[in-house]
């Protein structure tokens, strides 16, 4: 199954809780954090929810 590279370019400061518990949740903590995830239905609904922090790359 192929994976996608997720950037935390933006801050999360002033962010919506739930905005916050989504990116932790895809393992983004600071800004320039890294992570990869499967690319599937449940990560790319967390991607739209926070589409304005993050920078997403095919891995």
């Amino acid at each position: 199954m192929a994976n996608v590279k997720i950037t935390l370019v933006r801050s999360l400061n002033s962010c919506k809780k739930d905005q916050i518990a989504t990116a932790k949740s895809l393992g983004l903590h600071k800004i320039n954090s890294v992570a990869v995830q499967p690319d599937n239905e449940a990560t790319k609904g967390k991607i739209k929810k926070i589409a304005h922090l993050v920078k997403v790359e095919e891995a």
